[in-house]
């Protein structure tokens, strides 16, 4: 029987995150994805230029349809730009008693374009945070739901507690290049653990939030505890950039399927 996980997230029109990576991932990792569209985007790798949302009953419309047909064994939330979205998500996880929810509170994309309005994410506290599995928080993430400001592996230590303490849920709180190589820091049940990977020269690292988000909740649905689903997580991600794809003129997506075996994708042209 093949498990199955749902991305709740935005459209990528050039493929390299939101429902296009979280697909890929998903299937990569070993279950069958499905996806409820929050919203389309016009963006390529240098930016977005436009956001259309979905109406929050069509979103639920989208939700309800999926639970009642094959109920997903995880959830990946990531892009969800209005307040009113927000609610009908958690509203209709909550009457069907989601499990697994991964939530990755996008505020803003890799190329600097704020995704998520000030209401969204109040109403993503309240509503998101407390029946979620996991946050998986940025630095600029993190700073926003702590308060506090963060400028080295140390700040991320409170930073990370306080979020999981007010809100009551675990966080991995994503320290990235911006703080250190790839060491991210896992806040749960009281406890503090590191997940440290090398840093990989790789300057194209559009999606990279997107994909370690859906690769946890892939690893949920069949099953892996937390701490495994991030180790098998972060050993993905790490292949996925180690294969340096270069496409697009700005910031480039990944190789979401660089461990591909199938003869049709080796064939050339």
């Amino acid at each position: 029987m093949m498990r199955t996980a749902l991305s709740i997230a935005g459209s990528d029109s050039c493929g390299g995150a939101g429902i296009q990576a979280d697909i890929k991932t998903m299937t990569m990792n070993g279950v069958y994805a499905m996806t409820a569209v929050t919203a389309l985007t016009a963006q390529n790798t240098t930016g977005v230029s436009g956001i259309y949302e979905v109406t929050p009953s069509f979103l639920v419309e989208q939700l309800d349809r999926i639970f009642e047909d094959i109920r997903p064994d995880a959830v990946k939330i990531g892009m969800i730009s209005s307040g009113q979205l927000v609610k009908a998500v958690a509203d209709t996880l909550k009457k069907y008693r989601a499990e697994n929810i991964v939530v990755d509170p996008v505020m803003i994309a890799t190329s600097g374009s704020r995704l998520t309005c000030t209401e969204a994410v109040e109403v993503m506290k309240a509503e998101l945070f407390p029946i979620a599995a996991v946050i998986t928080p940025n630095i600029l993430e993190a700073e926003v739901l702590s308060g506090m400001e963060i400028r080295n592996e140390e700040d991320m230590l409170p930073a990370s507690e306080k979020i999981g303490t007010v809100f009551g849920c675990a966080v991995l709180c994503k320290g990235g290049h911006s703080i250190n190589d790839a060491n991210d820091l896992l806040y749960a049940q009281g406890g503090h653990l590191w997940f440290r990977a090398p840093r990989i020269p790789n300057p194209n690292t559009h999606g990279t939030g997107c994909t370690l988000s859906s690769a946890i909740a892939a690893s949920l649905a069949r099953g892996f505890s937390l701490e495994a689903s991030i180790r098998r997580a972060k050993e993905y991600i790490s292949g996925a950039l180690s294969a340096m794809l270069d496409l697009g003129m700005g910031i480039g997506p990944m190789n979401h399927a660089f461990a591909l075996q199938e003869e049709s994708a080796k064939e050339e042209m």
